[in-house]
Formats: C-alpha cells, sequence, structure tokens
C-alpha cells in the first residue's frame, strides 16, 4: 500500500458471523446441595428447566484476528488475492457443527455431554462452543465467543 508502510498482505483484520440458537437448561451443580442450588440460581434452577433463544447481536459475536504480529500465518491474514480471512462459507460450516449440530433444539444438561457435570450458564456454553470451533478452525484463527443468553446477559470467552 503505497504511502502507509504497512504491506497488504501483512494487515490484519476481524470476521464474524452471529447465529441464533434455542436451547432449554436448569442451573444446577452436584457439587451443591439443593438448597444452595436453589439460593444460588433461583429460578433457574427450576426442576423442570427454562429456555432461552441465545443469539449474537454485534459483528464480534464469532470474531476472529490474529492474535500475536509475530507469528502470522496465511490464515490469520487478509490475503492480497482472495481479500479474506477466512471463506465465510467455510466459517458458517465450522459454525453449523460446532453450534447449531450440537446445541440448537437440545436440552443441553441431558443431550449435551459436555453438560453433564458442567453447570450450563452462558460463560460455559461459550467454552464449550470456543473449544467446538477450535477443532475446526486453524489455529489461533479464533479471538472471541460472545454468548448473549437474554439482550442483558452476556458472556464471552477468549480461550484464557
Amino acid at each position: 500500500m503505497q504511502g502507509t508502510g504497512v504491506k497488504a498482505d501483512r494487515r490484519l483484520g476481524y470476521i464474524s458471523r452471529s447465529e441464533t440458537f434455542s436451547a432449554s437448561h436448569r442451573l444446577h451443580s452436584k457439587s451443591l446441595s439443593d438448597e444452595e442450588n436453589e439460593r444460588i440460581f433461583g429460578k433457574c434452577n427450576n426442576p423442570n428447566g427454562h429456555g432461552h433463544n441465545y443469539k449474537g447481536e454485534r459483528s464480534d459475536d464469532f470474531a476472529f484476528r490474529q492474535i500475536d504480529g509475530s507469528s502470522l500465518n496465511q490464515c490469520e491474514r487478509i490475503d492480497p488475492v482472495t481479500g479474506m480471512i477466512m471463506n465465510i462459507t467455510d466459517l458458517k460450516k465450522c459454525i453449523e457443527m460446532a453450534v447449531m449440530k450440537p446445541l440448537d433444539h437440545k436440552n443441553l444438561d441431558k443431550d449435551v455431554p459436555y453438560f453433564a457435570n458442567v453447570v450450563s450458564t452462558a460463560e460455559n456454553i461459550a467454552v464449550f462452543i470456543w473449544d467446538s470451533l477450535q477443532k475446526l478452525m486453524e489455529p489461533n484463527l479464533l479471538y472471541e465467543v460472545k454468548v448473549f443468553e437474554t439482550d442483558k446477559n452476556i458472556a464471552f470467552y477468549r480461550g484464557e
């Protein structure tokens, strides 16, 4: 790029994709007594569970970026030929496999083995999605997973 001192093939970019999935769950820890669960989780500890339409709202819901300028690889740069960090079609497929198939229209506590012994909070759902996406994507490409349990309750995870 003339005059900027930055080569076009080294520019870092961000891409994102939002999806919505519906799932039910019960906030309940096997490590706590029924009384402690009721006190900590309140109405969300209902034995019959409750549901949410989990969603993404802004452009950083599934955000991808270069983690460290010293460890660039082809998938983390804006490719000067294609103009892409990652093909959105490929990203859509990854999200379908990592998020939609295992979580959409499921009872998280009963249908998703990961949550058999992990409390299905929005924070832990974000960790589950992160781990699932990491298995399908190039290393160091995923930056952040953000889960909107409601319009007011949001959890995000950056692999830390």
